[in-house]
C-alpha cells in the first residue's frame, strides 16, 4: 500500500515544511467547522470550508456540491500559499470525508497529492499536540492548474455505463438500499450500482485500514477494468477514491453529481 499519502500525528508534529489544510465541516451545520477552526486547530493550519472553497454553488442540477470553478479554487489555494509542488497536509475530524475531498481536487488539478492526517484532528491531540487559535497570516503564491480532470457529469456516465463500467455507490447501505434517506427527496440508488461504503475505509478511530482490509472492503470490484465512483454529493465518494489510490489504482471516476443529481433528472 502506498506510504506517501498518509501521514501519522507523530510526525506531523515534527512537521516544519508543508502547508497544513484544516478542513472540518458538518453537513448538519456548514458554519460548524469554521467555529471549530476559531476555536483550536493545528498550528499554523489554514481553514478551506467545503461550501465556500471547495465547491461551487448550487444550481437546478449538478448536484449538492458541484465541484468549484478550477480558477477560483487554485486562486485561494494560492491564497494558503499552496502551489502546484507545494507539500500539503489535510485533516478534518471525520474519518477523512472533508480532507479527501481537498486531496481529490488537487490532485484533479494536477497539483502535489496532499497527505491526510491518519486518525484525524482527535488523533493529533491525543499525540499531544497543543492547538492554537484565530487566522494565521497568508503568504499568496503563483496558480497553477485551470483544470478538473478525472470526473464525468450524467452524460459521461451514461456514456461509460454503456461502455460497461462498474458503478460504486459509497453511502451507507440502508441509504444504497433505499430503506432511509435523510437528505435528497428521493431514496434508492443508481440501477447496476453496487454498494461499497466510504465508511469501511477507516475504523472508529478514523484510521485507514490496512492495505488486507482495504482489499476485502473493495472485493471483486478492485479487479474492474473502469470504475465510476459516487455517493450523496461527490464528497464522500473521495474517501473510496483516496482508498483506491492507496491501493495503487488513480483511474477511477468520480461522478462529480451523484446521487443527488441523478435523482433530480427523475
Amino acid at each position: 500500500m502506498r506510504d506517501d499519502l498518509l501521514i501519522e500525528a507523530d510526525d506531523l508534529l515534527a512537521e516544519r515544511d508543508a502547508v497544513i489544510v484544516d478542513c472540518r465541516f458538518s453537513l448538519a451545520d456548514p458554519l460548524e467547522g469554521s467555529r471549530l477552526y476559531q476555536t483550536g486547530h493545528i498550528p499554523g493550519a489554514h481553514y478551506l470550508d467545503l461550501n465556500q472553497d471547495l465547491s461551487s454553488p448550487v444550481q437546478q442540477q449538478g448536484g449538492r456540491h458541484p465541484l468549484p470553478d478550477p480558477l477560483l479554487l487554485a486562486e485561494r489555494l494560492a491564497v494558503c500559499g499552496i502551489g502546484p509542488t507545494t507539500s500539503v497536509i489535510a485533516y478534518d475530524d471525520t474519518r477523512l470525508a472533508y480532507a479527501s475531498r481537498l486531496w481529490w481536487l488537487m490532485r484533479s488539478l494536477g497539483y502535489c497529492q496532499p497527505k491526510l492526517l491518519n486518525g484525524g484532528y482527535r488523533a493529533w491531540l491525543e499525540a499531544g499536540g497543543v492547538p492554537a487559535v484565530g487566522e494565521i497570516a497568508v503568504s499568496k503564491v503563483a496558480t497553477g492548474g485551470v483544470s478538473l480532470t478525472g470526473f464525468c457529469d450524467i452524460d459521461g456516465l451514461r456514456a461509460l455505463q454503456s461502455e460497461g463500467c462498474t458503478l460504486v455507490d459509497s453511502r451507507e447501505e440502508r441509504r444504497y438500499r433505499g430503506l432511509e434517506e435523510p437528505i435528497d427527496p428521493v431514496a434508492g440508488h443508481i440501477p447496476g450500482a453496487v454498494n461499497h461504503p466510504w465508511q469501511s475505509v477507516t475504523d472508529q478511530q478514523g484510521r485507514v485500514l490496512s492495505e488486507q482490509e482495504l482489499r476485502v472492503h473493495w472485493g471483486e470490484s478492485l479487479k474492474a477494468e473502469s470504475l465510476v465512483i459516487y455517493c450523496g454529493s461527490g464528497v464522500t465518494a473521495c474517501v473510496n477514491l483516496f482508498s483506491l489510490a492507496l491501493l495503487g489504482r488513480d483511474d477511477p471516476v468520480l461522478y462529480a453529481g451523484s446521487w443527488s443529481d441523478w435523482c433530480s433528472r427523475l
